[in-house]
């Protein structure tokens, strides 16, 4: 059966706690996609070829722009035994115009009843580094809107904040609209990140809107990070040297956050 491919014309917002105060929300475009299927694609779009928009297999499921794409995301599945017999979806900002940077993907792994049991999140810094998160519930349960999934952070994202801490994640992905939350806290600080949008057919009158008011993709992705990180310089956050990524390419977290 050929799926279409989803368009997530959404906001991210980040807001930062502790004494060096910092927040923003953008706009932002994602794609969904089932990673194994047949796409229903319009022409502006293409999946594992060159186009205006696309997305390439080589850039997910390991290392930056070496990935293997739903191969990859199902061996770690049944390296931690999760029993994910059914979809395989991709939620990731698109390449466009040759050039992609996704700050977090996700991999959303569903059961034969097409109930959503697992997440990897796969993280990249701008230094080239990738570390995926991989979210479970205790016994195989579906992950639902009400869930708080913990995770200790053992991967360097910003200069501007800690190894140490944890992340909690909630996922709503409904049919109509996703909504993802990422609280990362550490002592008397941390950010809370989120990612939410409607959820709708990609069109190629979507990509040429997105182009015209999010021009360059992740170009635009990239310059706005440098912005916020000059803006944290500027008001006296402390800068950390980047340290060596962790060796293992996953760490798992089978946990709810009040568990």
């Amino acid at each position: 059966m050929t799926m279409q491919v989803d368009h997530i014309a959404g906001h991210t917002y980040h807001g930062r706690k502790g004494a060096v105060e910092n927040a923003f929300r953008y706009a932002i475009d994602y794609v969904l996609l089932d990673a194994e299927a047949d796409v229903k694609t319009p022409t502006l779009f293409s999946r594992n070829g060159r186009n205006l928009s696309s997305v390439q297999d080589r850039d997910h499921g390991g290392a930056p722009k070496q990935g293997c794409g739903a191969v990859w995301a199902r061996e770690v599945l049944q390296a931690h035994q999760i029993r994910a017999d059914g979809p395989l979806l991709l939620l990731a900002q698109p390449k466009v115009l040759g050039h992609v940077f996704n700050p977090v993907s996700f991999w959303l792994a569903h059961d034969s009843q097409g109930q959503m049991i697992a997440v990897i999140a796969e993280v990249t810094n701008t230094f080239g580094d990738r570390h995926s998160y991989l979210c479970a519930l205790p016994g195989g349960r579906p992950i639902t809107r009400e869930d708080r999934i913990k995770a200790q952070k053992i991967f360097h994202v910003s200069p501007f904040q800690p190894i140490a801490g944890d992340y909690v994640f909630r996922f709503d992905i409904g049919a109509e609209r996703i909504g993802i939350w990422i609280d990362f806290s550490h002592g008397d600080g941390g950010v809370i990140a989120t990612l939410c949008g409607e959820r709708t057919a990609l069109t190629n009158r979507a990509i040429l809107w997105a182009m015209v008011r999010r021009p360059f993709g992740a170009r635009r992705v990239l310059a706005l990070i440098f912005w916020q990180a000059l803006k944290l310089r500027i008001k006296g956050a402390r800068y950390r040297d980047r340290p060596a990524p962790p060796k293992q390419a996953v760490s798992a977290s089978i946990k709810e956050a009040n568990g």
